[in-house]
């Protein structure tokens, strides 16, 4: 393929004030526009338009002439540009196409093989490229393959976009209305139902006081066991009995 610019191929061409009012009586004076690239205005339908001659008498000329060749109204139009030698034998030259008021060239069968060939060669390519990347060689185990890191590489990464996909679901865990609605009830259930305040006993005592407080009211338990020294003492007198 040659450069774009030069390449009709590469290229399209509409005229928007056309487009609403387009039809199969007046398509070809709409292909016939001085603004459009796909038109040799050295054609003989010019010719024909300058002379004010009926589409006719294109038969009874000779060279290069376009003509419309299929209508499937209101979308699609074929114009074939062809070559005439006589009024029974043409060469046919390509065929453009009217799309939704758009104008696109047909491309021919070499164009499109080799976008084929030229598409399919790139992925194989690729293909080649990526698998040399998975090739190991050592000089005392020869030659094989190692797909290990790009597995564990392809698990990271798909680890990783399903924490990233989790954290952006719990971001976006409800929309601002949600959020609204929401404050809206629970204020309402807030009116009908308000909270009981309970007074707890006022303390200006700080937490150390208050553990010295408490040590000191406990009350220490002494257990004491006297004991009363013995004297030595004589034994006691009998006395002796009366009869």
């Amino acid at each position: 393929m040659g450069d774009s610019k030069d390449n009709l191929l590469w290229i399209s061409w509409h005229d928007s004030a056309w487009i609403p009012i387009l039809n199969p009586t007046n398509v070809m004076d709409y292909f016939q526009s001085t603004t459009n690239p796909f038109y040799d205005r050295t054609c003989n339908n010019e010719i024909v338009k300058m002379q004010r001659l009926n589409m006719e008498h294109l038969n009874n000329l000779t060279g290069l002439e376009y003509m419309l060749l299929h209508v499937q109204e209101p979308i699609l139009y074929v114009i074939r540009k062809q070559h005439r030698h006589s009024a029974a034998v043409v060469t046919p030259l390509a065929d453009f196409y009217i799309i939704a008021g758009v104008v696109y060239q047909a491309p021919d069968l070499g164009s499109v093989i080799n976008s084929r060939i030229s598409t399919t060669v790139n992925h194989l390519q690729g293909a080649f490229d990526e698998a040399r990347t998975y090739s190991r060689y050592h000089p005392s185990k020869g030659y094989w393959w190692e797909f290990k890191e790009t597995e564990s590489k392809d698990e990271d990464e798909k680890k990783a976009q399903k924490k990233s996909s989790k954290e952006k679901a719990k971001e976006e865990s409800g929309s601002m209305f949600q959020r609204h609605r929401v404050n809206v009830l629970l204020a309402d259930l807030a009116k009908k139902f308000p909270l009981k305040n309970t007074p707890y006993p006022a303390t200006n005592q700080q937490p150390e006081q208050r553990a010295l407080t408490e040590e000191n009211t406990k009350v220490e338990v002494k257990v004491e066991v006297k004991t009363e020294p013995q004297a030595n003492k004589p034994p006691p007198e009998k006395k002796p009995r009366l009869v």
